[in-house]
């Protein structure tokens, strides 16, 4: 019994020692020096870090990065979403097809006209391809800036208006091209022929930057068929008063330009590579920049 009870007591003794009055061994003003001393070294070090954020912050602009030279120039995109870049439908299985119109439908909603009649955050910006709309600085100063309004019924055959399947009910589909928000990005016409494809070459491209779509590789020649291009008055391009960007804060009404592309006369049961690209300054001859890749499948 008298070793239980040592034992026990040593175990008590540990957490509290009556004799030396010592908790966990350490008498109270130890604890309390101790504790004194991490709080101090622990409020130093989140100063320290506070301060660092703070600095930081002082020399960031909330209305333009700071640094973006890796993703210069801004990219080409499509609607509608494909998985994998594969487009695969029946024209005459609705259901086959009905995720890529609703898709469509979903993105070109913005560009109603019925949404862009407030003048307060609208304007006109020409009929033409016009060099860019300058608003000012990347600033808060102007406060919020105009958009230039883009009527969906510039994309006629791909306007969804005509036709609500945007020709995938009669197996020629529509793309809706864009160029990816950059803030302060401004895109250049082609300088020369020479970076662009015999389609294109010969043509004028003042304020524009055109789009061009053909197969991938040469296997597919000749099956993609005749491509329709439709666009900002009638010309499949992206004009350049459309630009610049300034940003969600400055720019929250802004609706970049976009291009719609119709297959009207693919091979069907076939599997066609299509690449698309944008012609211009920076959207240099064989590399990714500017360029996608879409897999087209109409079955019949």
């Amino acid at each position: 019994m008298s070793g239980k009870q040592q034992s026990r007591g040593g175990w008590r003794k540990t957490l509290w020692n009556p004799e030396t009055r010592k908790f966990f061994g350490r008498t109270g003003e130890s604890w309390l020096k101790i504790s004194a001393y991490y709080v101090i070294f622990y409020a130093f070090l989140g100063g320290i870090f506070i301060g660092t954020i703070l600095v930081l912050l002082m020399t960031l602009s909330a209305y333009k990065p700071k640094y973006q030279d890796r993703i210069v120039p801004s990219g080409l995109s499509f609607s509608p979403y494909a998985a994998n870049f594969d487009i695969i439908f029946k024209k005459d299985d609705p259901s086959s097809y009905e995720k890529y119109v609703n898709s469509l439908k979903k993105f070109i909603e913005q560009y109603n006209d019925e949404k862009q009649t407030d003048d307060m955050k609208f304007e006109d910006c020409g009929a033409i391809p016009k060099s860019y709309t300058e608003r000012g600085e990347l600033d808060s100063k102007a406060g919020q800036r105009k958009s230039c309004r883009f009527s969906r019924r510039e994309l006629q055959d791909c306007s969804g208006q005509n036709d609500t399947t945007f020709g995938f009910k009669e197996g020629k589909p529509c793309l809706i091209l864009k160029l990816n928000r950059m803030i302060n990005f401004r895109p250049t016409p082609p300088s020369s022929n020479d970076s662009l494809p015999d389609a294109l070459k010969g043509k004028s491209f003042d304020n524009l930057m055109p789009v061009h779509c053909t197969n991938r590789f040469e296997v597919d020649k000749g099956k993609i068929g005749e491509i329709k291009y439709f666009g900002f008055a009638g010309r499949g391009g992206f004009p350049l008063q459309y630009y610049p960007y300034y940003g969600k804060m400055l720019h929250p009404n802004y609706l970049q330009p976009l291009v719609g592309v119709k297959f009207t006369n693919v091979t069907m049961n076939k599997e066609l590579k299509v690449e698309c690209r944008v012609y211009g300054g920076g959207y240099e001859k064989g590399s990714l920049d500017g360029l996608f890749y879409v897999h087209l499948t109409v079955k019949q």
